[in-house]
């Protein structure tokens, strides 16, 4: 199979995931959704092991396809919003973990948490700008508890659940990490 059938199908699977794991999740409570973040994880492993550009589509289409589907998230200013800022996790952590000449813990950290902080800027900013067209107000402190706070459960979960799961495809031989001379794996 070459790699872009092989992303694709993956991008594909990906966008399952995404629509399925909230329900598992949260059970559809978007105030669970909001303090875990059940679709965030998905967007994040497509960014890593398929690239940026499939991590921005599905990043990007994931909360319209929920927001058609299910009627969550809220399209706008939600779900429009949750766009912006999936869009920007996969693009950002696939386009910084391809910059890492080696592929271990380290770089995959870096790459996580810029692109963690990324999103959260672009979902503050999509927030003002929607919240201004529909004529409402959204303040620091609203970005702040939404984007940190609130958030915080999710945010653990990330920097805990991603590298551990690419740990385990690692060895599993799905995604490689690089070697180091003796053979074995470089984590750190």
């Amino acid at each position: 199979m070459n790699s872009t059938t092989k992303n694709l199908s993956l991008a594909s699977m990906f966008i399952a995931i995404g629509i399925i794991l909230p329900f598992l999740v949260t059970m559809h409570i978007p105030e669970i959704g909001r303090m875990l973040l059940p679709m965030h994880f998905p967007v994040l492993l497509c960014g890593l092991i398929c690239g940026r550009k499939y991590g921005l589509i599905v990043g990007f289409v994931l909360p319209f396809m929920r927001s058609f589907m299910f009627g969550i998230p809220v399209l706008m200013p939600n779900g429009v919003a949750m766009a912006f800022e999936l869009a920007v996790y996969g693009f950002v952590i696939g386009f910084i973990y391809c910059m890492f000449f080696r592929k271990n813990i380290f770089s995959l950290f870096v790459s996580l948490i810029v692109a963690m902080v990324a999103g959260r800027i672009v979902w503050g900013l999509a927030w003002t700008v929607l919240v201004g067209i529909i004529g409402g107000y959204f303040t620091w402190e609203i970005f702040i508890g939404g984007a940190f706070f609130n958030a915080l459960p999710g945010i653990v979960l990330q920097l805990v659940l991603i590298p551990a799961i690419m740990i385990a495809l690692d060895r599993a031989g799905f995604v490689r990490f690089n070697r180091n001379p003796s053979g074995g794996t470089v984590y750190g």
